[in-house]
């Protein structure tokens, strides 16, 4: 792969940056002109334990992936004789 110039990162970083900082911007104004009853401890929790549950259903999910592909699970199939069936006997099918 070839290096990025030092132009190059400013014109990848930049805008990034901004989009990023825009973003935040956003989210915070919304949060502060939202009014309504605080939530209460409860609330936290629930939003709390949703976030660490949708994580760990994230992480397993991909541990599956590279589980997968380090297994070979994703590779096509290739019949190991000259029949095509992959060493069994082909009149044993029925």
């Amino acid at each position: 792969m070839k290096s990025l110039k030092p132009l190059g990162l400013i014109a990848l970083f930049v805008p990034l940056f901004a989009i990023l900082a825009a973003a935040g911007w956003y989210a915070a104004r919304a949060y502060v002109s939202v009014a309504g009853p605080p939530m209460p401890a409860f609330g936290y929790f629930a939003m709390g334990l949703g976030v660490l549950l949708s994580v760990a259903v994230g992480c397993g999910l991909m541990a599956l992936l590279f589980y997968s592909a380090r297994q070979g699970y994703d590779e096509p199939f290739r019949p190991t004789d000259e029949s095509g069936t992959g060493g069994r006997d082909a009149s044993a099918d029925g």
